[in-house]
């Protein structure tokens, strides 16, 4: 048999959508070695250690530009990581902070970054604990990569597969934006739009204990993230076209640039479900912190995602496919 050598990767392998997971699944095949790590499959890593948890994450950032309405690579790396471990629950303790730097890059950019950075760690209370530099010849490496790792603890973690039948549908506020910024930038649209990077761990530090399942909108979108709340908790959630959470000038710039809303990345919000018993607390939290806070669905008996339209129908939402905006986060 002739050996396949035509496979590559492609954009759409880092994109969130359908091919991302596809590539996962293959390499997961090969890294099948876990030891007594749990949730591997999730926004974190988690070791039991007795009654508390170890939460463990990391990530790459190759945003383009690297500075954008609301932010810059720094600042979303530092962010990206935090909320990682937000999300499942986890108080972060530390991050790591790795750089591969294009030979020729501006000093003066560089120092901005790093004050990004600093800005976050501090109002988070989340330290920068170590860290590596390297640099790379010019033309190797687009200006400046950065990784991030970061771990966290817990009593509790925050499944993604625990959300339950009657369960309310919320975000933490209106969604991407983040995408929408750089848009904007790469075009050279104008917009009064900025980026929603923000750290949340001390938003979810007040609501994460009322929450069933809970996952930050990246890569994919509300589309990628949703589909997978729905399929690993095996149940049905239907949103309402009429209260989605979108600002008007970005479903503007999405109809103009032919892009799915769905997909669109936030790199500051959070969505989550919640039992009827706890949603008018954990609203009223939210609203503190973001008046746009808001139900915007319903879990029902069924498989599936669904969007009820403003005509009564269901539409079926499924995960991403095909190329996505690259290089967002």
């Amino acid at each position: 048999m002739k050996k396949n050598n035509t496979l590559t990767i492609k954009l759409d392998h880092g994109a969130g959508g359908s091919a991302s997971w596809e590539l996962l699944k293959e390499i997961r095949k090969i890294l099948n070695f876990k030891g007594k790590w749990q949730n591997c499959e999730d926004d974190a890593a988690v070791f039991n250690l007795g009654k508390e948890k170890l939460v463990f994450t990391t990530d790459a950032f190759i945003v383009d530009p690297i500075f954008f309405p609301g932010g810059d690579i720094g600042k979303i790396a530092i962010s990206g990581t935090i909320n990682d471990l937000a999300v499942m629950g986890a108080k972060p303790l530390g991050i790591s902070l790795s750089m591969v730097i294009e030979e020729g890059f501006s000093q003066i950019d560089l120092m901005k970054i790093i004050k990004s950075i600093d800005q976050v760690s501090r109002e988070a209370g989340v330290p920068v604990a170590t860290g590596d530099t390297k640099v790379m010849e010019k033309g190797k490496i687009d200006k400046i990569e950065i990784t991030t790792a970061g771990i966290g603890i817990t009593r509790k973690i925050i499944k993604n597969n625990n959300t339950q039948l009657g369960d309310f549908i919320i975000t933490s506020g209106d969604l991407g934006e983040h995408s929408i910024a750089l848009l904007s930038k790469r075009f050279n649209y104008q917009t009064k739009i900025k980026s929603d990077t923000q750290p949340l761990n001390k938003i979810l530090k007040k609501v994460g204990p009322y929450l069933n399942a809970c996952k930050d909108p990246t890569r994919g979108g509300l589309a990628a993230n949703i589909v997978e709340i729905a399929n690993k908790s095996k149940i049905k959630i239907i949103l309402d076209e009429k209260i989605l959470p979108y600002k008007k000038e970005t479903i503007a710039l999405t109809e103009l640039l032919g892009i799915d809303i769905f997909s669109l990345a936030s790199e500051g919000r959070f969505i989550a479900s919640v039992s009827p018993k706890n949603i008018n607390k954990v609203l009223k939290i939210l609203k503190r912190f973001n008046p746009e806070a808001k139900i915007i669905g319903e879990v029902k008996n069924g498989k599936g995602v669904f969007l009820k339209t403003n005509l009564g129908s269901l539409r079926p939402i499924e995960m991403p496919k095909g190329k996505l905006i690259p290089r967002i986060c």
